[in-house]
């Protein structure tokens, strides 16, 4: 008979469960999995579990003890010590031992004969030594020995209180009637640099030392010792293939280019190539073998901008029009997104016959990347391709390239950037640049780190990119660039700035109402006085050593929000488990007013006594307060620095 109707324990409400086992969770190397589940069996009798765990394609699973939670919730944990996939599953049963040697205390205890108990709980034993190897049998054997020649309570005391016989019968216990979970589980294990990293983004074409002059990939490496400077150890770059001539966009987005106008980037393809190629005028395929050389040997990895669309001019047109919409009078049908035209670009048909040949071939394009020593790649609109796309795309450039990220550039609904998320991008955009008061932070970062989200859904923090300038930005001044920052970096382990508009403050839209730039960078070269006085270079720098230096910053889970007096002050805390590393922000909403007001701190998720003194030192400036209790208070300036980022030292 099937031993299915005699396996008694019940696996209930396992979490983390992303779409009941649909999809993996995400991790990063070195992380815990911390499992739980509903545990429990008909009658009296104890249940016991373990969870199971090992990397996909190993045979053997590695077994970690269920510890009792509450009301029947019981969890365990496993660490992802590899990139790669990780599955994990529950195994519970019966454990008559268990059950045996906790009844037999309450007899014993009540003084009551047990002999008849001991010789039940002796055979217990004497089976479990038929299934052990070696000398451990030998350990059960000799306990039967001793049982059988004393049945005493006595013998039954000892008995109980011995751990090692306990791990021995439970390492060893009858599991012909276990139960599984109906899933088995899994988790994508990524690189540290997909939970903890910083991002800046430029131009290549503005990156010239000589004004009005086109920039090259040479002209990158010159500037990778200001990106290093300032602690950035991602630099990305938009796209770098040859730009088309057919609808080229002029300055500023106008439909008609003038003569020598350079187009946008994202219009992909033209006589000199397509997405495997570089635009002639940054240089050759050699310049950018040294780049990434040269970029790995200041500690930043190259991020390459992947968009998959095309110029009227790109080769695809012309050798797969099947790849291309037509329209009833014959032509191509160009992007929109109405009431916007990107006459420029073409995007490609996901339900062309041939989508097979267009699936590969643009999965070859990562591919060719990947060979030129690319391990990062920021995709550009995913959610405008089909989903199942990208599943099958990640999933097997994953298989091959463990290492390799992807940054999703999908301002769109929640739940088609989650959608992304669990087909395996390591990252997304967010709405961080529209959430602006304390509530609207509070409540976005609660969605973020305190719900299932946080299992699979990894955000960066921009505070601008070329094609987002939000009224704050336009309005604050100096102030609001450095309060963005601040709260970009310490709010979220990945963040990322579009300089160096950003570090240069630069906050002029095309026109009122508008989130585009005037003379965006997007329609034109733009080179810039780096050493311009309004510069926040310094607090950048400063900002991102503080990120490298303290472990609490470089995760999510652990953020808190604290309440404060006043509303124009948010204040929130990270720390790490054993509190040896704790960092409390306070923030100052107002770019253009001096703000004060009493912050009340959550004093026992810091591990501090209710009238303990503890100090506080700002790491941006140096200075060390002494404060007392969870009440203690703040003033911030806008104008020289809007920001405390504390260490606390109990």
């Amino acid at each position: 008979m099937d031993v299915a109707g005699r396996s008694r324990v019940v696996i209930e409400r396992v979490t983390p469960s992303l779409d009941g086992g649909r999809f993996p969770i995400k991790r990063t190397v070195g992380d815990k999995v911390q499992v739980q589940a509903d545990l429990f069996t008909d009658g009296h009798d104890a249940p016991f579990a373990v969870l199971k765990s090992r990397q996909i394609g190993a045979s053997n699973w590695t077994e970690s003890p269920f510890e009792f939670f509450d009301n029947d919730r019981w969890q365990g944990v496993f660490v992802c010590s590899q990139v790669g996939t990780y599955e994990y599953q529950i195994e519970a049963w019966v454990d008559h031992f268990i059950t045996w040697r906790r009844d037999l205390k309450k007899r014993i205890d009540a003084g009551q004969d047990v002999r008849v108990d001991l010789e039940i709980g002796t055979r217990l034993i004497e089976a479990a030594a038929s299934r052990v190897p070696g000398a451990e049998q030998s350990e059960l054997k000799m306990w039967v020995g001793r049982l059988r020649a004393e049945p005493s309570s006595d013998i039954g005391r000892s008995l109980i209180s011995d751990e090692r016989l306990g791990a021995l019968m439970i390492r060893y216990a009858d599991r012909s009637m276990s139960s599984l979970a109906d899933v088995t589980h899994r988790v994508t294990v990524d690189r540290e640099r997909a939970r903890f990293s910083s991002w800046y983004e430029v131009f290549p074409r503005s990156c010239s030392a000589v004004a009005g002059q086109h920039g090259t990939l040479r002209d990158v490496i010159e500037y990778l010792p200001y990106v290093s400077s300032m602690g950035f150890d991602v630099l990305y770059m938009p796209p770098i293939h040859p730009i088309g001539d057919k609808f080229r966009k002029g300055k500023n987005n106008s439909p008609t280019a003038q003569p020598g106008d350079v187009g946008s980037p994202w219009a992909i393809g033209g006589i000199a190539g397509g997405h495997k190629s570089i635009l002639p005028e940054l240089g050759t395929l050699d310049d950018f073998d040294a780049l990434v050389a040269a970029a790995k040997q200041h500690g930043i990895e190259l991020a390459l901008d992947i968009a998959f669309q095309c110029s009227p001019d790109h080769p695809y047109v012309k050798q797969h029009p099947e790849w291309f919409k037509a329209r009833p009078d014959g032509t191509i049908q160009y992007a929109e997104n109405p009431p916007k035209k990107y006459q420029d670009i073409y995007p490609f048909d996901f339900e062309s016959r041939d989508w097979q040949g267009l699936w590969n071939e643009l999965k070859s394009v990562f591919e060719f990347w990947i060979h030129r020593g690319v391990a990062i790649f920021r995709v550009d609109n995913p959610h405008t391709k089909p989903f199942p796309f990208w599943e099958w795309c990640i999933g097997e450039l994953k298989a091959k390239h463990p290492d390799v990220l992807f940054l999703a550039e999908a301002f769109t609904r929640p739940k088609v950037m989650y959608r992304l998320a669990k087909l395996g991008f390591s990252q997304s955009y967010t709405y961080f640049a529209w959430r602006n008061s304390k509530h609207e932070l509070a409540e976005y970062l609660e969605t973020l780190t305190k719900t299932e989200v946080r299992d699979f859904f990894r955000p960066n923090f921009w505070p601008n990119t070329p094609d987002i300038l939000t009224a704050e930005l336009q309005h604050g001044g100096r102030p609001i660039f450095m309060q963005r920052l601040v709260l970009a970096a310490t709010l979220t382990a990945n963040y990322g700035i579009y300089g160096p508009a950003y570090e240069l403050c630069e906050g002029v839209p095309v026109k009122e109402g508008s989130e585009e730039y005037l003379n965006s960078e997007k329609y034109e070269i733009r080179q810039r006085d780096l050493n311009d006085p309004i510069s926040i270079r310094e607090l950048i720098s400063v900002m991102n050593h503080v990120r490298r230096q303290n472990v609490a910053l470089q995760s999510n889970d652990n953020l808190k929000f604290h309440h404060t007096e006043n509303d124009k002050l948010v204040c929130y805390s990270k720390r790490t488990d054993d509190r040896a590393n704790m960092i409390l922000t306070v923030v100052n909403l107002d770019p253009f007013n001096t703000q004060n007001g009493c912050v009340n701190l959550n004093l026992h998720e810091l591990g501090i006594a209710p009238d303990a003194e503890f100090r506080v030192c700002d790491l941006l400036t140096g200075q060390c307060y002494t404060w007392r209790g969870s009440r203690n208070w703040v003033q911030l300036s806008p104008h020289s620095l809007p920001a405390h980022v504390f260490q606390v030292r109990p």
